[in-house]
């Protein structure tokens, strides 16, 4: 593989040469601009491995650039030098697509470590999505999945329980530069609060009963790697600032440590909560949700993805059984139901299928669905719901049949359903 190209673009000539000098060290060609046009000028002639621009230029701001890179220049990673504490440029950048950002005064081992992540990025590092899914849903997200990994931005996860999330964040890491470092997942709401600094940030030996040896927390085993949040909403409000000083920083303290250590880790994070709703009651830090909200990806719930429920159905079957198989009433089962546990609940309703089918062929009986009025009472709701939901449904259909001039694929189409699940439908709610 040819010498990597390095891009800087800055207006002092005191940093273009320092900056050229650590890449240098690095066995990176480098090419200066001082302005955002002459920067313009070289991207459209050489194709770089990663760019460094000031965000203050003579003729424009690092913003417009990195702006303007998304579309003319996008397979070249930029990163951003901002004000020490400017943080709101920083997100800024990151929201535009920046690969990343690094603060005045500049912080050389910090500036090696997001060249080194950015030259990884070269010839692609593409991976075999274990998302599946055929849905438009599923589309997007695999989309923005391959996006998000090219950058070092935070990423949070939203979506409700058993969507995948964490299968999500793993998916980011693997795509990424980070790809060969560890990826740590921790459950925020499983560690106590007690011990929370002494596992996120790690302690030395003696600094308070029990600590007989010195330990490493989660951020330094996350090292060069990702640390994936999950359950963010859990976190105490003591350690969400410490957690927003880390972000910030890109530093920790060890409890019982007198120094600071730096820490090159990604933050991704995920809840089924609201954390919007939550900052606004108080119970979550805004400016910790600033930070790790740069970009949000959403996982669609199961009954969201249309046909790809049996898709799954299908594969998860294949590895609990050779030969167990779905009748063709558990199929219009499984295609009609809610499930509110979604993908986790798929995979624990066809484990105790498996189990107590007896004849290989599944049955919709041996599902053991939920009944409507269960469901009901899941979601806080009472009496006959189900048969609410049924009324508003069998309007909803008749409608559609009537204003298609009963041209069932048609009508499918204008109430965001499959033909297959169309016509069960219309079977179920006996209409005629």
């Amino acid at each position: 593989m040819k010498q990597p190209l390095a891009l800087v673009i800055d207006d002092e000539p005191d940093i273009c040469e320092l900056l050229a000098l650590t890449l240098g060290r690095m066995d990176v060609l480098c090419e200066t601009a001082q302005d955002v046009g002459s920067a313009k000028s070289l991207l459209g002639k050489h194709q770089f491995d990663i760019c460094l621009t000031d965000m203050r230029l003579p003729d424009g701001d690092g913003l417009e650039l990195v702006q303007w890179m998304q579309t003319h220049a996008p397979g070249v990673p930029v990163a951003v030098i901002t004000a020490h504490g400017n943080v709101e440029t920083a997100v800024q950048a990151l929201k535009l697509g920046a690969f990343d950002f690094i603060s005045k005064p500049l912080d050389l081992g910090n500036l090696r470590n997001i060249v080194e992540n950015a030259l990884k990025l070269r010839g692609g590092n593409e991976q075999d999505s274990k998302l599946l899914g055929e849905s438009p849903s599923m589309h997007k997200l695999r989309e923005m999945i391959d996006r998000v990994a090219r950058s070092q931005a935070p990423v949070h996860v939203t979506g409700e329980s058993g969507t995948g999330k964490e299968l999500v964040a793993h998916l980011i890491h693997d795509s990424g530069p980070r790809a060969e470092g560890p990826f740590v997942p921790v459950n925020c709401g499983a560690i106590p609060a007690e011990l929370m600094e002494s596992e996120f940030f790690g302690h030395r030996k003696g600094s308070f009963t029990g600590a007989v040896n010195d330990k490493a927390g989660l951020m330094q085993c996350a090292e060069n790697g990702t640390l994936f949040l999950d359950e963010i909403a859990d976190l105490p409000l003591a350690m969400q600032v410490k957690l927003l000083r880390v972000i910030q920083e890109k530093k920790v303290r060890p409890v019982g440590a007198s120094a600071e250590e730096s820490v090159d880790v990604r933050i991704l994070s995920a809840t089924h909560k609201n954390l919007s709703t939550m900052v606004a009651d108080g119970e979550f830090r805004q400016d910790l949700y600033y930070r790790i909200n740069v970009i949000e990806l959403n996982v669609p719930a199961l009954r969201e993805r249309g046909d790809d429920v049996l898709m799954l159905a299908d594969l998860i079957l294949k590895r609990l059984s050779d030969s167990a198989t779905l009748s063709e009433d558990a199929r219009n089962a499984i295609l009609t139901y809610d499930f509110p546990g979604n993908v986790r609940e798929l995979e624990n309703m066809l484990e105790r299928a498996v189990t107590l089918c007896a004849s290989g062929t599944i049955a919709p009986e041996d599902l053991q669905m939920r009944a409507a009025g269960d469901k009901a009472t899941t979601r806080g709701s009472a009496g006959k719901l189900g048969e609410q939901v049924e009324g508003v449904q069998r309007q909803a259909i008749v409608d559609a049949l009537e204003k298609t001039r009963y041209n069932k694929t048609a009508a499918a189409k204008l109430l965001g359903l499959s033909f297959r699940q169309l016509r069960y439908r219309i079977k179920k709610l006996g209409i005629e």
